[in-house]
């Protein structure tokens, strides 16, 4: 399963799981580009990468040298293609 994370504006990582039904109507990359905040840089990684004890979520980190997926797009709807 894959996930979407960035930085939100107070440097606490965000993780964003897309459900299975959102992943085989859009993609993940469609998700990330609506549900990430406009201009923030992302990454999309496995699921596994996380640590497994949320316990300690608030102190997640990642380089931002490494959210190199995409930027949050100023639209927050899916694109459309026709």
């Amino acid at each position: 399963m894959q996930v979407i994370i960035y930085k939100q504006d107070n440097s606490v990582l965000a993780v964003i799981r897309p459900t299975v039904e959102a992943l085989e109507l859009y993609g993940i990359e469609a998700i990330a580009a609506k549900d990430v905040p406009a201009g923030k840089p992302y990454k999309i990684i496995d699921a596994s990468e996380l640590p497994a004890d949320r316990s300690e979520r608030a102190y997640w980190t990642c380089d931002d040298e490494d959210l190199t997926d995409g930027v949050g797009s100023e639209s927050n709807t899916f694109e459309v293609n026709p």
